[in-house]
């Protein structure tokens, strides 16, 4: 088993709340699809009927070639109604269901995209990932294809039964026949193949984590001689995912075949003991015709009833994974009231990645407004971690972290992008022009303002490109090499106008000479606001105003640069590794 803790699965109840809301979204296409199917079945009972009343009166001698002619007339009439029908029926169905797979992946995305950077890590990319292309392609496809079929099938079942019991009881009772099993093996069915199904999906998630990571490990795993242990793990995920599937193979077999068995066993009797009652006398042989045609007619909807409803199975657990991830967002926005200014306090904040391991140990820290405060200490101190909880992207486990007396945590994101924004060293170039990655952080902004953020942080190259602005980067652009992603990355911050930015190591990824003239422009076009560099260069901690030493998650200084090196602690023993004994 995968050391990852899975993302959250949604239980029956949320599942069918869930489903409900999409149909009641668009109920007036639902509507209009149940009468559709409705009509599209009872037009299907018309042509057998027909054919069961030529065959009455030709064995009556009453039939005539023009009277042959009419009835069959009428046969090709009911059955380009029913096309006509049914086209309509599969039209209206398929843009219901393009219209809820819309709705389910863009609520996915943006649960995916609410969730905190804690959750994801501890998750492993690869349950994500499976969540966000395996599963959103069975409820696509379930979404697609099932209602097309699923709903008129029913239907036509219904029609086609109720037509058995009109024509004669006697048969429709045997018609019957084949329900009690299908119903006992559904319910077998459906009570083992929910777990089954949501048991695959987990087993495809630690597979595709373990290939996943075999892959972005590559150089190391050749390093280290460890090619032998991740094709023994690589091959115990597939053994689960082997494992997995043939249960749910299994599961598909026995609904298959007894449900194809009961309609078969029920068709065979309605047309002996037919055959039998003409004989007999109790009903004409047009009946047992009509009543034959109608059994025959449910093999088409019961196989594709029965098909549907393994692939329904399959989305429904797929779906519950996805929805799943919404209750592994942290609720935000709950703030009431709007901060009143610009100051941020830290007191008492403890937080702890894992239980019993803390991170940071009761940090208090105030902020003043327009102030540039660095960051400093040892890797693993906490000082990243601190920049997460300044920027509202984790909450603390104990205390507080407040800007204008409001928990930064409890803003809503369109109210924290406003006041702080966090840019760490790691930034994604998404697939589209120089324009669009800009635009994120200000939709409405024109070209000049978007040249004009991209000078702030010394990005000159960008007026170079061959298409200016509209140049196409990312997947299948232009491959930006880090330290341009990074001054991407700084643009966005610049045209967000926060009043607070936290950089974590945010110029790392550029060459010492690039970085500084990018800091030394950021700086002008930060003016004015209140910066957190969470610095490992210590040039960074020269030019701020004040320096916060975290040791063991604790601030263990605070001052100003001349201050803390005329104290001779740690800072001063930090700057005198970096820079010598004699210079301050």
């Amino acid at each position: 088993m995968s050391t990852a803790e899975s993302l959250p699965v949604a239980d029956r109840a949320t599942l069918f709340r869930d489903l409900r809301a999409l149909l009641r979204e668009d109920r007036r296409r639902v509507l209009v699809l149940v009468l559709l199917a409705c009509l599209t079945s009872a037009v299907a009972l018309a042509g057998p009927y027909l054919l069961g009343v030529v065959v009455d009166r030709l064995e009556a001698g009453t039939a005539t070639v023009a009277t042959v002619d009419r009835i069959a007339l009428l046969v090709l009439v009911a059955a380009l109604v029913q096309l006509v029908f049914a086209r309509f029926t599969q039209l209206c169905a398929a843009r219901f269901g393009e219209w809820a797979l819309r709705r389910v992946r863009e609520d996915f995305v943006h649960d995916a995209l609410a969730l905190p950077a804690r959750t994801v890590e501890r998750a492993g990319a690869g349950d994500l990932t499976t969540r966000a292309s395996t599963d959103v392609g069975n409820v696509g496809t379930t979404l697609r294809g099932a209602l097309p079929d699923v709903l008129p099938a029913f239907l036509q079942v219904v029609f086609l039964l109720g037509g058995v019991f009109w024509l004669s009881p006697m048969l429709g009772t045997l018609a019957l026949v084949a329900l009690p099993p299908l119903a006992l093996v559904t319910r077998w069915y459906l009570r083992r193949s929910h777990p089954a199904y949501l048991e695959e999906g987990r087993a495809t998630s630690t597979s595709v984590a373990e290939v996943t990571a075999t892959a972005e490990g590559g150089r190391t795993v050749e390093a280290f001689g460890l090619a032998g242990q991740r094709i023994e793990r690589t091959d115990a995920r597939a053994g689960e995912l082997h494992t997995a599937r043939m249960r749910t193979l299994r599961l598909r077999t026995v609904f298959y075949l007894t449900a194809d068995a009961a309609f078969a066993l029920a068709g065979v009797l309605v047309l002996l003991v037919g055959g039998l009652a003409f004989l007999q006398g109790s009903v004409s042989l047009g009946v047992v015709v009509t009543c034959a045609l109608y059994m025959t007619q449910l093999d088409d909807p019961v196989g594709r009833l029965t098909f549907w409803t393994e692939q329904v199975q399959r989305g429904a657990a797929s779906f519950a994974r996805l929805r799943g991830v919404s209750a592994a967002v942290e609720p935000r926005g709950a703030a009431l009231e709007e901060p009143d200014g610009d100051r941020i306090e830290v007191r008492g904040a403890r937080f702890s990645y894992l239980p019993g391991r803390e991170v940071l140990r009761g940090v208090d820290l105030t902020l003043r407004p327009g102030e540039r405060l660095a960051v400093v200490g040892p890797s693993g101190a906490g000082k990243t971690t601190l920049g997460l909880l300044l920027s509202g992207v984790e909450r603390p486990s104990s205390g507080s972290v407040r800007v204008g007396g409001v928990p930064v945590a409890d803003l809503a994101p369109e109210q924290l992008r406003e006041r702080v924004v966090m840019v760490s060293q790691e930034q994604h170039v998404f697939a589209g022009s120089v324009r669009d990655n800009l635009a994120l952080a200000a939709p409405s902004a024109d070209d000049a303002c978007l040249l004009a953020a991209l000078t702030a942080v010394g990005a000159d190259w960008a007026r170079a490109l061959p298409e200016g602005l509209d140049t196409a980067v990312g997947s299948g652009g232009l491959d930006l090499d880090p330290a341009r992603a990074q001054q991407l990355a700084l643009a966005r911050v610049v045209l967000a106008d926060p009043h607070t930015v936290v950089l974590d190591e945010a110029t790392s990824s550029l060459d010492p000479s690039t970085a500084r003239r990018t800091e030394r422009a950021l700086a002008g076009a930060l003016a004015g606001r209140t910066v957190v560099a969470i610095a490992h260069r210590l040039h960074t901690a020269h030019d701020a105003d004040r320096v916060a030493v975290v040791e063991d998650g604790l601030v263990t200084e605070l001052g100003t640069h001349a201050d803390l090196v005329a104290a001779g602690g740690p800072y001063a023993a930090l700057w005198r590794s970096w820079h010598g004994p004699g210079d301050t």
